[in-house]
């Protein structure tokens, strides 16, 4: 072989192996490796998962963190208790129950404040929880804290529990379920109370908001072994879901745009819950308060959820929760 042609077939060579290495990204590969998943289901309560890992992905410092999406508790639950993922968004009475039997898990911090509504059909009567006695009420399930918000609703207008028939379904489930005529009223997370309203086929009755002020319904959890063995890790992400927040906060369009595939919902749709109205659903204050804590602890009990209090150091660690928070540096493309 001739030194000319030599050299085309080492250069041809070098070529080649260039383009597979970038094709296949080892540097993703390893950052992947070295990655935190995060559970979260597709509602806006969880809307800083997603973000976070959108913010990790163009960062190079701090830990890679990549949503899981899932579309029902009872999957997130079975993947926790197995430690499929150590960390995920979750209900928080649910948390408390998993916490009473034994699964090493704490609170760290809050996905959200408000951010759920009740929905009925367009052209149902009803002007309040009294006029649902005898109606079939969707909830994302027995241990979610919208069911002891509406508990505590038909409580305070004199309803008893039997009142109402209380089904569980997949948030995704209930709008079609809704339009279907399968159910008279749902209270979900956003954007599942929204997507009937855009529909034509649902409208809102409540917001959790005007219900219980400062309503939250998930929290973030981590696994004990997660704290013990990877604390930084921990710090890393819940300061990138408070980071997320505050971001989400002041740029809530882009925040709908980064989301949507994520959700696998449209971009309009989030945007409509995002700001209609504006504090539809809040992301700041998201610190665990022992007050927030008490309150669903106190209806948890009453509806035969808990068996009793928890001690809360027991079930939430504030260790991790940033000082001072600050948006973070996302440019959606």
């Amino acid at each position: 072989m001739s030194r000319h042609a030599a050299r085309i077939a080492a250069i041809t060579f070098a070529t080649l192996t260039l383009l597979t290495v970038l094709h296949k990204k080892p540097w993703q590969t390893a950052a992947a490796a070295g990655a935190l998943d995060v559970g979260f289901l597709p509602v806006t309560c969880h809307l800083t998962c997603p973000v976070t890992d959108y913010a990790t992905r163009s960062t190079t410092t701090g830990t890679r963190f990549e949503s899981q999406r899932f579309t029902e508790f009872p999957t997130v639950v079975e993947a926790l208790k197995a430690r499929k993922i150590d960390a995920t968004f979750l209900l928080a009475p649910l948390a408390m129950v998993l916490r009473e039997q034994g699964v090493p898990i704490h609170i760290v911090y809050l996905g959200h404040r408000d951010g759920s509504t009740v929905i009925v059909p367009k052209d149902s009567p009803a002007k309040s929880i009294r006029d649902l006695r005898g109606k079939t009420f969707a909830r994302p399930s027995r241990f979610s804290n919208q069911y002891l918000v509406i508990t505590k609703l038909m409580e305070d207008e004199g309803m008893q529990p039997g009142d109402i028939n209380f089904v569980d379904m997949p948030p995704p489930d209930m709008p079609s379920a809704l339009a279907a005529g399968a159910i008279d009223a749902y209270f979900i997370g956003e954007p599942y109370a929204a997507k009937a309203e855009l529909a034509g086929t649902g409208r809102v009755l409540y917001y959790a908001k005007d219900i219980w002020p400062r309503f939250v319904s998930c929290v973030l959890v981590v696994r004990d072994e997660l704290i013990a063995e990877r604390p930084e890790v921990v710090r890393d992400l819940v300061r990138g879901i408070a980071e997320s927040g505050e971001w989400a906060e002041q740029n809530r369009l882009d925040a709908a745009k980064v989301a949507a595939p994520f959700f696998r919902q449209d971009q309009k749709l989030l945007e409509y819950v995002l700001t209609q109205p504006p504090d539809r659903v809040s992301y700041r204050q998201l610190t665990p308060t022992d007050e927030d804590l008490r309150g669903i602890m106190k209806y948890a009990i009453k509806a035969n959820i808990l068996k009793g209090p928890i001690d809360l150091s027991d079930l939430v660690d504030r260790r991790f929760i940033p000082a001072e928070i600050h948006p973070a540096n996302i440019v959606p493309e």
